[in-house]
């Protein structure tokens, strides 16, 4: 139109002479005047845009995208981490507190010695024993802790406060592998390691163990966070570290792998350079152990029970089972994950992507340690010939072969997810046979239904015979005092005839049912069979005596000669049972199951 000519009537801009036809006459009415407008500028147009006429918004600025979203570590991928880490997390706890059954030996034991230990610190009242003597952990740490949760919210809270730890211990090993490898890793690493036998065992159990696999994982944690600071900052993994070895004296064990963790992990040095690192950790660790010993004063538990254990006479061939059993599939996982990650440090899913990974040799050497780890404890235990916690201790070596584990894991999947039936298939088998095997963990007696009617035959002046002396001791601590309870373990007595006995000699137990020691006998069978039988044979006489005047629903009893009347109370749980039923009115004479009747 005539509005947009400036060349005058007749012609148009791009025209190089007049138009054959002249234009129209205006017409007002639909035509404005040509001075009314102003002349506007052509856009600019990109050379990659597809409408030049469009003019670009001002302010406006195309965001950068990533060449591979599933690989780079973007605010979204990491929330979709963390929401994946809470449903691991979320199954462990569901799985852990479907975990039931009345307190445990190690629980009694830790707790009821965490009262004592608290009334001694607070009010000063003597220790009925040294329990630093026979403790493999120093009594005033975790059993304080225990006590006061336990005064205040029972042993389901003790309980809680475990599996929390576990909690703990598991988020701590996401995010320590994630900075080692990757997020994939890390959830792989969190998934199989939240589901095995040991961690659901020892987040339900209210006993130590959690507590310094709690503090283990910090101490690793923070030994792999300061990798690439200045050498002083390793030092924070340092106190985490040294208080894992006062709650548990065993967690030394595992003082060296984290040194040489810290040697390997230490990206900025090169060469001799990373050798000062893990000199730098062991000697903080050295000095704050050194210093503690120094304040707590003599512990002998620490040899009675770690450094020179007495050995046992379980073979090696069953221990191997035990622990391929319970961590078997994890460290096959790790094995695998270690082989892998020496032979390709990334996967093939950005080939274009360079960046800085340590060499052949410290992959291989990493994969060795982690992995190695996890047979530290199933060594030491062959070495000593004994399966006593075997279960927890296999836990602790879990704990560093996972990070492996979640590479293999990872690597087994294959890159863009190739193959997530296989990593489905390995997380649903490790699941299923760590439900089986917690459940089988939690197979003792229930002693709540003795303790009920033991609080009716108990009190401050008797002695009792127990064959775990401690969960009566624990579940009684209100009527009986520590030193009133004796387990088939250790016996220090001189019979009638003048004879001393001393240990677990069953003619000892024997002599003192005899002589009529004991007030009351709680029995199950299973853990001293051959103390048990003498026990048993000592009490047929009378027995059968009650027998032939009629008197089996009654307890069995005898009047000292001070007149008071002597009871025997005996379980009739066998090994492995449930029951606990206790004898008394109207329950049948107090038959006890024989030793070895198996297990239902």
């Amino acid at each position: 139109m005539d509005s947009w000519n400036t060349a005058g009537p007749g012609t148009y801009e791009h025209d190089a002479a007049p138009h054959p036809y002249p234009p129209a006459p205006a017409d007002p009415a639909l035509d404005p005047p040509t001075q009314n407008f102003a002349r506007v500028p052509a856009p600019q147009a990109d050379a990659f845009d597809l409408n030049p006429q469009r003019a670009p918004v001002a302010g406006y600025r195309v965001p950068e995208v990533p060449e591979s979203a599933w690989s780079v570590d973007t605010r979204r991928s990491t929330l979709i981490s963390r929401g994946a880490l809470l449903c691991v997390l979320l199954v462990q706890a569901i799985l852990t507190l479907r975990l039931g059954g009345s307190v445990f030996q190690d629980e009694a034991l830790y707790i009821a010695s965490g009262h004592y230990e608290l009334a001694n610190l607070l009010h000063g009242t003597p220790l009925p024993v040294d329990f630093a003597d026979y403790f493999s952990g120093h009594p005033k740490l975790y059993p304080v802790l225990a006590a006061l949760v336990d005064d205040r919210f029972g042993l389901s809270g003790v309980r809680f406060l475990r599996l929390l730890f576990l909690l703990a211990t598991t988020t701590l090993l996401y995010a320590r592998t994630r900075r080692l490898f990757n997020a994939r890793s890390a959830l792989g690493a969190a998934a199989l390691f939240a589901v095995v036998q040991p961690t659901l065992t020892l987040g339900r159990l209210a006993t130590y163990d959690g507590a310094a696999l709690f503090l283990l994982a910090l101490g690793l944690w923070l030994v792999v966070r300061t990798g690439r600071m200045r050498v002083p900052a390793v030092l924070l993994a340092a106190p985490p570290i040294a208080l894992a070895c006062g709650v548990k004296y065993a967690a030394a064990l595992y003082v060296p792998t984290l040194v040489l963790l810290a040697v390997l992990t230490a990206y900025r040095q090169r060469g001799a350079r990373t050798l000062l690192r893990g000199v730098v950790l062991g000697l903080g660790v050295l000095a704050l152990l050194g210093l503690g010993y120094a304040l707590s004063g003599p512990l002998g538990g620490i040899t009675s029970t770690t450094t020179d254990r007495a050995h046992g006479g379980d073979p090696a061939s069953r221990l191997l089972d035990h622990s391929a059993q319970w961590g078997g599939l994890l460290v096959l996982t790790a094995a695998g994950g270690s082989i892998a990650y020496v032979l390709r440090a990334r996967m093939v899913e950005m080939p274009w992507v360079r960046g800085s990974t340590p060499g052949r040799w410290r992959r291989a050497l990493l994969g060795l340690l982690l992995t190695g780890t996890a047979f530290l404890a199933p060594a030491y235990q062959i070495h000593l010939q004994t399966e006593v916690s075997l279960f927890k201790h296999v836990g602790f070596g879990l704990l560093f072969a996972a990070p492996m584990a979640g590479l293999g894991m990872s690597r087994l999947i294959g890159p863009h997810f190739r193959n997530p039936q296989l990593g489905i298939m390995l997380f649903v088998l490790t699941l299923v046979l760590g439900m089986v095997q917690a459940q089988n963990a939690f197979s003792w007696p229930d002693a709540r239904g003795p303790a009920r009617y033991l609080r009716t035959v108990v009190d401050r002046e008797g002695l009792y015979l127990a064959e775990e002396s401690e969960v009566p001791a624990y579940l009684l601590r209100d009527r009986t005092g520590w030193n009133q309870w004796v387990n088939t373990t250790f016996f220090a007595d001189t019979a009638k005839d003048g004879k001393r006995y001393e240990g677990s000699d069953p003619a000892g137990f024997a002599a003192a049912v005899r002589d009529a020691r004991f007030d009351a006998i709680m029995l199950r069978g299973g853990v001293t069979p051959e103390v048990d039988a003498a026990v048993e044979k000592a009490l047929l006489p009378h027995h059968d005596e009650q027998r032939r005047l009629g008197l089996r629903d009654t307890p069995r009893q005898r009047v000292r000669p001070d007149g008071r009347v002597r009871r025997r109370v005996r379980t009739a749980a066998g090994p492995g049972r449930r029951t606990g039923s206790v004898a008394g009115p109207g329950r049948g004479g107090g038959t006890t199951a024989s030793p070895s009747r198996p297990a239902p």
